[in-house]
């Protein structure tokens, strides 16, 4: 317990994943398939920000029981035909690992560009906090939909509950 009354979540592992998939129904249904291709697709996802906690490690991919609520920094983008889908997150470490930063970014644009904007926005966090960031690494999706089909890319970094 802290002074606030409640027990601090600090998570002790994670992992990075990216799924991409394709769906004739519905955007909705590409993006259960591109979860399902980054192996959380049968978790409850509960979006959270960008900072990993000292001492968290990370892991290999792995799976978590059906229904578990797992707690993830994603990012995600829909689209229709024609259209060319990115999606992606970087994180990295602190110099001195007192805490890592995690950045996502998603639009209609090549993993290049992507990858840029990604750099960009982990810079500016670490100039906020007047740090210095190390072992910078990058987990970018892109998918050209085609003509007929609902597209969705995702990247996610995934605070393990195991």
């Amino acid at each position: 317990m802290n002074g606030f009354g409640f027990a601090a979540l600090k998570p002790r592992r994670f992992f990075v994943t990216s799924g991409k998939a394709l769906s004739r129904v519905s955007k909705l249904n590409a993006f259960d398939r591109a979860l399902l291709e980054a192996g959380i697709g049968n978790c409850n996802l509960g979006p959270v920000s960008s900072i990993i906690p000292a001492g968290a490690e990370e892991c290999e991919v792995h799976e978590i029981p059906a229904g578990s609520i797992v707690f993830v920094v994603i990012a995600r983008m829909d689209g229709s035909d024609g259209e060319e889908l990115g999606a992606g997150i970087a994180w990295a470490w602190e110099k001195d690992r007192r805490f890592g930063l995690v950045v996502e970014a998603h639009d209609n644009m090549d993993s290049g560009k992507l990858k840029r904007i990604l750099d960009d926005r982990l810079m500016e966090m670490a100039e906020a906090r007047g740090v210095e960031l190390v072992d910078i690494k990058y987990r970018v999706e892109s998918l050209k939909v085609p003509k007929g089909y609902y597209g969705s890319v995702i990247a996610a970094l995934v605070f393990s509950p195991m």
